[in-house]
């Protein structure tokens, strides 16, 4: 079972950095859930950095503990969770990176490992969805954003940061009726943007909308979008309000607080995620804090949180099953 130091017995700022202070472990033997960088940011169309994210969000996680109170589960000590390393990358050639992103997240998955990928700029999803859908067939997505990330081009060029589900669609391995994307605002180029989503046959939920629901109200409406097959979450951290969220490259004014994204994220139990990213952190733009990262490591947390409370419940039901011989299911079809 791999955890966490001790972080009661020898200090949080010693040691070599790597997430939560979870051991550095090039393997997959006995993994459960894997930590992983993407020091990626050469798909980004304003400001730079994002290569330099996992770095910074590892600095800020050392705090973290292994008991999350909000949602009342142990997330290390019951996972088996390491820190991966970080997946290779050229820089400056994105056609050449992808690739090599995809190699690294499909040895992941193909151990039967969850994927908890630190970007880097969000192109590094597009490898990511690549290299499950390879394994789990196309994936369900949840995605978090102040962007659609929908866009055909830029620069007359097919792969950056803000075309990566429009190639992910396109490619079969994302299916856009099991996708949703919620937290949208900002400027567009043209009023045809608004209906990208629903041209691509995805749900939209823009932060307008998405501020007047509770973040239950929001989970029932992802949950009864992506189904019970396997998905994916991405969690850009320009969801968040500059406010709280400087360092990043494409902020966007007007969205929610920390505490709201953090709500959201809590609220996504009950999918079949088999992967997770956080991603567009760029630590030249974050405060003196590092709050931008601060947030990162917490909202991987959180994730992390999701799948070992998926797991708990899981293994719940089967315990129920193996004393009773009834599944849920039977139950209901039993009851009057």
């Amino acid at each position: 079972m791999h955890q966490p130091v001790d972080s009661l017995a020898t200090p949080r700022f010693t040691g070599p950095r790597t997430f939560a202070r979870l051991p550095y472990v090039p393997t997959l033997d006995g993994v459960e859930a894997a930590v992983f960088g993407l020091p990626w940011d050469g798909g980004t169309s304003f400001r730079a950095g994002a290569r330099f994210g996992p770095e910074a969000i590892r600095s800020a996680s050392a705090l973290l503990r292994p008991y999350n109170p909000d949602q009342r589960v142990q997330v290390f000590g019951a996972v088996s969770t390491i820190d991966h390393g970080d997946a290779p990358t050229v820089p400056g050639y994105i056609e050449r990176t992808l690739p090599r992103l995809q190699d690294f997240v499909g040895s992941i998955a193909a151990a039967g490992v969850v994927s908890f990928g630190m970007g880097g700029d969000h192109s590094v999803t597009l490898a990511e969805l690549r290299a499950l859908a390879a394994v789990h067939g196309p994936l369900g997505v949840v995605h978090l954003d102040a962007h659609s990330d929908l866009w055909d081009r830029y620069f007359d060029l097919p792969y950056n940061h803000g075309t990566v589900f429009r190639r992910a669609i396109e490619e079969g391995v994302v299916d856009p009726g099991r996708m949703v994307q919620a937290g949208l605002r900002g400027s567009l180029y043209a009023p045809e943007d608004e209906a990208l989503a629903a041209d691509l046959g995805l749900e939209a939920i823009p932060w307008r909308e998405l501020a007047g629901l509770s973040p239950e109200a929001f989970a029932d409406r992802a949950r009864a979008r992506v189904g019970t097959g396997p998905c994916f979450f991405s969690f850009d951290v320009d969801l968040v309000d500059p406010a709280f969220c400087p360092g990043t490259g494409t902020p966007e004014c007007g969205g929610p607080t920390s505490f709201q994204a953090l709500e959201l994220v809590r609220a996504l139990h009950g999918i079949d995620f088999r992967g997770f990213d956080v991603v567009e952190v760029s630590p030249p733009y974050d405060g003196p804090g590092q709050q931008t990262a601060l947030l990162a490591a917490t909202v991987l947390y959180e994730m992390l949180a999701l799948h070992a409370r998926g797991r708990a419940d899981g293994s719940a039901a089967d315990r129920r099953i193996a004393a009773t011989g009834v599944g849920e299911l039977d139950d209901v079809a039993r009851r009057p």
